[in-house]
């Protein structure tokens, strides 16, 4: 106990929850009680500023005093220290920082996605977390409404898809596992646009109404869309020398153009 706040020390590396927070960390998962494991402090900071829940952090020993010190104002989230070696065998990444948040993520609706003018991102068995955080990321930062994991895409919580959202999964709306075919129907009875990106044919980003409510659609590079969003408009990013980008990457494009159409950039 410090002479603030509780803290509990956890000294083996049996004890319950440091073998959940290993699990989760190694099979790219949430926690069995619905919580993403965020490592490092700029991921603690961004969860706190966000609608997201924190509900405990651990610290490593050399970590803690600057962890009380972010978690002044924070009562209610549960703080617990290990020593630096245990800490170590816990981290998923290269050089942690030694703190590591278990963060429940609001209870989203496809409602939140597709609200008013739209502008939804739909992953189609994209599995890549690397990408997936990456899209979240450009996701918020060029206005879109949310994003939806369609089942077999990786699960947003994914730590690698968390690291490389850097922050952004607390905020926008996200909608993991979801079915297409009821998306499907969601965006036909709502009248949305439907666009999916393809590498081969298309109209370009510029000659694409994003300005109106519309979701847009985008698979790996391995598997591609399926059949079901064959009716979509096409869209395709020209290239030279390349036949297609990485699906962040177009992401971002296509993101960019859609906030651009609709003037969220003019400021800038």
């Amino acid at each position: 106990m410090t002479a603030d706040r509780p803290v509990q020390k956890l000294t083996s590396s049996a004890n319950p929850l440091l073998k959940e927070v290993r699990r989760t960390l190694a099979r790219g998962e949430l926690t069995r009680h619905g919580c993403v494991v965020a490592e490092s402090f700029h991921l603690l900071e961004e969860a706190l500023r966000s609608p997201s829940t924190t509900e405990a952090v651990i610290a490593a020993e050399s970590a803690c005093a600057r962890t009380l010190e972010l978690l002044k104002g924070h009562p209610g989230i549960k703080i617990f220290t290990v020593p630096d070696r245990l800490y170590q065998s816990l981290s998923a990444t290269p050089s942690p920082q030694g703190v590591a948040a278990l963060v429940r993520l609001p209870c989203w609706r496809l409602e939140d996605v597709l609200r008013r003018r739209a502008l939804a991102i739909v992953l189609d068995r994209v599995q890549d977390p690397g990408n997936a955080g990456t899209i979240l990321r450009a996701a918020e930062a060029f206005g879109s409404t949310g994003v939806i994991f369609l089942r077999g895409s990786v699960h947003p919580g994914n730590p690698k898809a968390v690291r490389a959202s850097a922050g952004s999964l607390f905020r926008i709306p996200t909608l993991p596992e979801a079915d297409s075919q009821i998306v499907g129907k969601a965006a036909a009875t709502q009248k949305l646009r439907i666009f999916t990106a393809t590498p081969n044919e298309g109209i370009s980003p510029r000659q694409a109404k994003f300005d109106s409510a519309c979701i847009i659609v985008l698979g790996s590079e391995g598997s591609g869309i399926r059949s079901s969003w064959r009716g979509a408009i096409k869209v395709r990013i020209p290239t030279e020398h390349v036949e297609s980008l990485n699906v962040a990457m177009a992401a971002s494009i296509l993101l960019y153009e859609a906030a651009t159409q609709r003037g969220h950039n003019e400021a800038g």
